[in-house]
């Protein structure tokens, strides 16, 4: 099978009142409201070119000084992601199913999660949210994304970060849904050589 163009993929985000348009205009409002509550550290999963958190610490006032690292395959756009990443920012090329690839940047106080739910099984969906933990320190806000397409797993994600130790903060739905939660669970230590998901692609 060909694999998918994901430095084309995101030409969606340039249309207008298109589902990633939308979609992205909430994601950004999320991070915004998460910093306004003090985070001071990012890890970002298949971060793409970094469009949902790179513009929000620009314009944000509490941007300055945040420390994130953004985990990206495609050499591509983490090119595009590195040409706007502000100091304390590190975009890497590596596998953002690996533990291997956030030693280092967590337990992070928000983990992004958007647009890698939609291309797991649901199998594996289960798998990444109980992992999640070992990214995340105490309080710290996980926000993920993912279509709704039949069978719309949404409620099931929700009950799955909630087996987790996540509680939910807020749930945006429309054709898209946008989720925030937060950890409540007892710190967990990074298990390296881990493997959370296999990508499987739109």
């Amino acid at each position: 099978m060909e694999e998918p163009d994901w430095h084309g993929w995101h030409t969606g985000y340039d249309a207008p009142g298109s589902p990633l348009w939308r979609r992205l205009r909430v994601v950004r409002a999320a991070i915004s409201g998460v910093l306004d509550t003090g985070a001071r550290s990012v890890v970002s999963l298949c971060a793409g070119q970094g469009r949902d958190l790179l513009p929000v610490l620009a314009d944000h006032p509490n941007g300055a000084g945040v420390r994130a690292r953004l985990v990206e395959l495609d050499e591509r756009n983490v090119r595009l992601a590195r040409q706007s990443a502000p100091e304390g920012v590190e975009v890497v090329v590596a596998d953002a199913a690996l533990t291997d690839s956030y030693a280092g940047a967590v337990p992070a106080d928000l983990v992004l999660a958007c647009g890698v739910f939609g291309n797991l099984t649901d199998d594996d969906v289960r798998r990444t949210i109980g992992c999640l933990p070992m990214l995340c320190a105490p309080g710290a806000a996980v926000i993920w994304t993912r279509h709704r397409r039949e069978p719309d797993l949404g409620p099931q994600v929700c009950s799955w970060f909630a087996e987790a130790g996540f509680g939910l903060e807020e749930l945006t739905q429309e054709d898209f849904t946008v989720g925030v939660h937060r950890y409540t669970g007892p710190p967990r230590p990074l298990e390296p050589g881990t493997r959370m998901f296999t990508f499987t692609g739109p």
